[in-house]
């Protein structure tokens, strides 16, 4: 039997197509339908690793839970990693390739295009369905000619088009019936149906509008969907950071940096927090310096913006000061990056909160592992990063590895470590902050 697929597209980023496509592969993985996820391409500083060596964006890792699967690269086959406004690593495969300009990366559709059609066929070649999710707004009207993801890999493959639409930031009306009016008279057939996702209070009363928007698009409902506010999926770039966190001026007992390049934000998403641009004139019990994509630019921004200093002083007056994988790297005594890696700065002094010195290699680590606390608490996680760091033999270790080693490092108020997810585990979070 040959497989079927559907896309799930959007309206415009973050409309809920990732919690859409998840709900959709549990479904019918629970009628026992063979069922993968797929993304062609993605555009997230927020990764993991697979089984097979690889990174791919969280999303389709929850979706492969769904799916009752081990994570694979072939699930998300080109992976952007922002390291400016300018430009990416593209990760092919779990693999970095190149890093590349938004210009430079399009001159690569042709080859890009094969790499998504190899991968997609060796899944298709696997299971019986596959649902795909596409990337922002499917009537992206400047990006039809190079489009990968949306509309351009549903017309390759025949591929019907479930258009997810979010009522709660409004628009509804605007955001579906536009879609529509803005595809092309080829493009319509692919796009059957639609549904409305994340209404708030009893959908009967939003009867109206389904009947407006069905008469507006000539195509059906498919479902009103609530918010569900505790059945969280893992966010896939910033613009999930747009949702109310604790005001930097809040009486929250955590900081944490936002860098312009922050990668794997949500290591932090069980702590009610301040994210942080500029110094504040008060005390924090924690200050945390997350992941980044680019560590020297983000600690140029520091410096640039006086955080270095602030920093500081939040620890000489007695917080608790974090840092995970580039932010680890930023409290060592060094940076170093001679092949110019992560950014043309060769090198830079850190914070020295740490007795660690790090060099980045072109050689990416990614790989999940088990680790256990000092106090015995055992617990999984994983590591993506550019560089290697080695600390002073005197070091105490953040934790240490199922295979004896020690990982990160721990120092009288200050701690660092590699590890993403380490702070997801309650019980982690409880011992370490």
């Amino acid at each position: 039997m040959k497989t079927r697929a559907m896309l799930v597209g959007g309206t415009a980023s973050h409309a809920g197509k990732s919690w859409m496509a998840t709900a959709i592969c549990r479904w019918l993985r629970r009628r026992g339908v063979r069922v993968a996820p797929f993304k062609a391409q993605n555009m997230s500083n927020n990764s993991y690793p697979c089984v097979d060596g690889g990174e791919i964006g969280r999303a389709q890792v929850v979706q492969a839970e769904a799916c009752g699967l081990e994570p694979s690269s072939l699930m998300n086959p080109i992976l952007l990693k922002p390291t400016s406004n300018l430009g990416s690593q593209v990760v092919l495969r779990g693999k970095v390739w190149r890093n590349l300009s938004a210009r430079a990366y399009y001159e690569h559709f042709d080859f890009l295009w094969t790499k998504v059609r190899e991968a997609y066929e060796e899944l298709a070649a696997q299971f019986d369905f596959i649902v795909m999710e596409g990337a922002g707004s499917i009537a992206e009207l400047n990006l039809k000619a190079r489009d990968l993801v949306n509309l351009g890999l549903a017309t390759r493959l025949n591929a019907p088009v479930l258009l997810v639409g979010d009522i709660d930031r409004g628009g509804i009306f605007a955001s579906i019936a536009g879609t529509f009016q803005l595809l092309e008279e080829r493009e319509r057939p692919l796009v059957p149906g639609f549904a409305v996702n994340r209404f708030r209070g009893d959908p009967s009363l939003f009867g109206d509008g389904v009947r407006i928007l069905e008469r507006l698009t000539a195509r059906p409902c498919l479902g009103v969907f609530p918010m569900l506010e505790n059945v969280p999926i893992d966010a896939e770039d910033g613009v999930s950071l747009e949702r109310p966190f604790a005001a930097p001026e809040s009486g929250a007992e955590v900081a944490i940096l936002r860098f312009p390049r922050i990668s794997n934000f949500t290591d932090f998403s069980r702590l009610d927090a301040a994210w942080i641009t500029r110094p504040l004139a008060r005390r924090f019990r924690v200050v945390i310096l997350p992941g980044t994509k680019s560590t020297l630019a983000d600690l140029a921004w520091m410096r640039a913006n006086r955080l270095d200093e602030w920093v500081i002083e939040q620890r000489r007056a007695g917080a608790l000061i974090v840092g995970v994988c580039g932010g680890y790297q930023m409290l060592g005594e060094r940076i170093d990056d001679p092949d110019a890696v992560d950014s043309p700065e060769r090198s830079a002094p850190g914070l020295g909160l740490l007795p660690v010195a790090t060099v980045m290699r072109r050689e990416k680590t990614t790989r999940a592992v088990r680790a256990r606390t000092p106090a015995g608490i055992e617990f999984r996680a994983y590591e993506i990063h550019m560089g290697e760091t080695s600390a002073a033999p005197h070091a105490a270790p953040f934790a240490t590895l199922e295979d004896g080693a020690p990982e990160g490092v721990r120092a009288a108020g200050c701690l660092g470590t590699y590890l993403h997810g380490a702070f997801e585990n309650p019980a982690v979070l409880r011992e370490m902050l």
